[in-house]
């Protein structure tokens, strides 16, 4: 199972996109809301209702943890203790987390998850997390960490996951079928 954590603020394209590519490629896909109800708002205005709520999942058959970017919704993730813990506990398993725009710096860098790895994120937002090799990449993957630079990173960091987790030939497909490969061909 791929879980989605949603809090209010997050930006849009980031959270969706890799959402609706990754069930595209037949992935289980569930959408978690961090507030006390599955509504969530998002940082530009769009409602969403989350699959489910956080505390109604153990995570133990988690795939993939993914952090959508959007202010305030990045440190709304980080102040979330309970989700804390569970991507501490998934990342010493060796377990894969992607992370995009500010998320991976106020929320990964904040738990010391990107420490000594290399990893993009929103430019002005490294200082977040200096304890890693800032590469200012579109996507960068080191080990089980993905993160992803920001709103214009959605498309490629969504086919980098379908990649590793549904196989090359699945991700190019969808690239081809959704024309985002004859658009980066012109």
């Amino acid at each position: 199972m791929i879980y989605v954590f949603l809090a209010n603020g997050f930006e849009e394209v980031e959270a969706l996109i890799p959402v609706d590519v990754l069930r595209r490629a037949g992935k289980d896909v569930l959408t978690v809301s961090i507030n006390e109800t599955k509504e969530v708002t998002a940082a530009h205005g769009v409602t969403v209702i989350a699959d489910t709520l956080f505390g109604d999942n153990d995570y133990s058959d988690a795939e993939l943890l993914f952090l959508p970017g959007g202010l305030p919704g990045s440190q709304y993730l980080a102040d979330h203790e309970a989700l804390g813990q569970v991507l501490t506990e998934r990342n010493e398993k060796g377990g894969l987390i992607a992370a995009i725009c500010a998320a991976p710096a106020l929320v990964l860098g904040k738990l010391g998850i990107v420490d000594g790895k290399n990893a993009t994120c929103y430019p002005g937002c490294e200082d977040q997390m200096a304890k890693a090799n800032y590469t200012g990449e579109l996507v960068t993957v080191d080990g089980n960490i993905v993160t992803g630079e920001g709103p214009a990173a959605a498309f490629p960091f969504a086919y980098t996951l379908t990649a590793m987790l549904a196989g090359e030939e699945t991700a190019e497909a969808l690239a081809e079928g959704m024309r985002f490969k004859h658009l980066m061909e012109k």
